[in-house]
């Protein structure tokens, strides 16, 4: 019997108007692109925008004019609609809360009334980067929503993501493998406990929105950078507790500066728009993003759809990007 031929896939871009983009931002962002037009695939466009006080006024047209310079394209999106509108997730909350409301039902949700800093008093050992293990103290504590919010004097109470089994001191471990780091295994009630996907009652929480979104969106490859790596696990069991299909996962190597933290306004003004006043056209930009991706022996003017048959995942370098401004600004030259 022949082998059913895997569909194109439907990758995404998911952006975050708390800033300007930036070439680290720019260089994962082209390879969810081309990962998904390489293989005839279609390209969904979303807003990532539930981080509120890091939210910027104006962020989001901005985001997009850079896009659409540097030569992206998207089947679905804010601009463009498409069958799952809208594309901004701060105009999906309710999809949020009635996914929130399935898990509560089957007793995977619960109210959690510690802060950070009583969690971080509570650590045994420090913990590797900036997640704390939850050691599951709200469990079975409050008996509804309101019981919490009393107990913490009105502060909305967060939603934690109940492991089972993990109060018992079983393990929950989460394997997959990942299309670039290859096998990843992670024990998520070691590595996080009870982990949060909710700031209040509207469920409005980054994993769980994203994990709500890229199943509504029918996204089944989802390319970004390594430093989500370690969250991908639990989103795993979030998929899984609402039985929603789970997309291939690829995670790629970060753009740093000099000091080997990912790219920031210390290491100088890498945005795009930057660039773009400077007179570096965005065929310089490409090209040399290409070039750090193993796709052109060296910096040189292309376009993104010059690069759709040359996009390859293993030739694409281990180590993160050393980047610094001056690297693109003396290879400057118009776009096309």
């Amino acid at each position: 019997m022949a082998d059913t031929p895997t569909p194109p896939p439907v990758g995404r871009l998911a952006p975050s108007p708390t800033g300007a983009l930036h070439i680290g931002n720019i260089r994962t962002l082209m390879c969810a692109w081309l990962s998904a037009r390489s293989k005839g695939g279609r390209v969904v466009l979303r807003i990532e925008d539930l981080d509120h006080p890091k939210v910027k006024r104006g962020s989001t047209e901005a985001l997009l004019d850079d896009l659409r310079w540097l030569g992206f394209d998207w089947d679905e999106g804010p601009d463009v609609g498409g069958p799952s509108a809208p594309y901004v997730q701060s105009l999906r909350t309710d999809l949020y809360r009635d996914a929130l409301s399935t898990l509560r039902a089957s007793g995977l949700a619960y109210p959690c009334v510690c802060t950070r800093s009583e969690i971080e008093r509570c650590q045994s050992a420090p913990h590797a980067g900036e997640t704390l293990r939850y050691d599951g103290r709200c469990r079975d504590r409050f008996p509804s929503y309101g019981a919490a919010m009393a107990a913490s004097g009105g502060r909305p109470p967060a939603w934690r993501f109940r492991i089972p089994d993990a109060a018992s001191g079983h393990s929950q471990v989460v394997s997959f493998t990942d299309l670039f780091a290859g096998p990843f295994s992670q024990d998520v009630s070691a590595f996080s406990g009870d982990f949060a996907i909710a700031r209040n009652s509207d469920g409005a929480g980054y994993a769980l929105a994203v994990v709500v979104d890229d199943a509504a969106m029918g996204v089944t490859e989802v390319v970004r950078g390594d430093d989500l790596l370690p969250a991908t696990p639990a989103q795993i069991l979030i998929h899984q507790a609402l039985r929603l299909p789970t997309p291939r996962y690829c995670h790629l190597p970060l753009v740093v500066g000099p000091d080997g933290r990912r790219l920031a306004k210390r290491h100088g003004d890498s945005r795009v728009s930057a660039f773009r006043e400077a007179g570096v056209g965005p065929a310089s930009i490409i090209g040399f993003l290409a070039a750090s991706l193993g796709w052109l022996p060296s910096p040189s003017p292309a376009s993104l759809r010059d690069l759709v048959p040359l996009f390859s995942l293993p030739s694409i370098p281990r180590a993160p990007l050393v980047f610094t401004p001056d690297l693109l600004l003396p290879h400057s030259s118009p776009g096309r």
